[in-house]
C-alpha cells in the first residue's frame, strides 16, 4: 500500500521544507541552514544557506548573505554573494555588494554598492568596491 522506497529514491540535494524566520521575530547571531529558508522577520547575523533564500517584503538582515538562489523583497545592509540567481523584487532594498552569477532587479528595487557578475567571483574585501578611488579621485578634482 504505501512504498517504503519513496523516501529513498529522493535525491541527497532536494530538500524535505522551507526554515522559515517569521514576522515579529528577531534572531540575533549567524545562521547556517543546509536547505532552504524564508525571512520575514529580523536577522542581525551572517545568513549562509546551501539552498534558496527567501526574504519577504517585511523581512530584514543586517549581516553578510551567502547562498545557492536569492529572492528578496525586503531589506539586505551587507555583502550578498549567490551562487546562481539573484533576484531583487520590486520592494527590495539592498545597501551592500553584491557577487552573483546572475541578476535579475525588478522596476523599483533599491540597490547600493559594487556589483560583479559571472563566472569569476570578485573578493571585494581584497579588491574594494571601486568607491575608494572614485572618492580618491573626486578629493583630487
Amino acid at each position: 500500500m504505501f512504498n517504503a522506497k519513496s523516501s529513498q529514491n529522493q535525491s541527497s540535494n532536494e530538500v524535505a521544507g522551507t526554515n522559515q524566520i517569521m514576522s515579529g521575530t528577531t534572531l540575533t547571531g549567524d545562521v547556517v541552514c543546509d536547505g532552504n529558508i524564508r525571512i520575514d522577520g529580523n536577522l542581525k547575523g551572517n545568513l549562509v544557506a546551501k539552498g534558496k533564500v527567501v526574504i519577504g517584503p517585511n523581512g530584514n538582515i543586517d549581516g553578510e548573505l551567502n547562498c545557492q538562489n536569492a529572492d528578496i523583497s525586503g531589506t539586505v545592509k551587507g555583502r550578498v554573494t549567490v551562487q546562481e540567481l539573484l533576484t531583487l523584487k520590486a520592494t527590495a532594498k539592498l545597501n551592500g555588494d553584491i557577487s552573483a552569477n546572475k541578476l535579475a532587479i525588478e522596476p523599483g528595487a533599491n540597490f547600493s554598492g559594487a556589483c560583479s557578475m559571472g563566472g569569476i567571483v570578485k573578493d571585494f574585501a581584497k579588491h574594494g568596491s571601486g568607491n575608494e578611488k572614485r572618492a580618491a579621485q573626486e578629493k583630487l578634482a
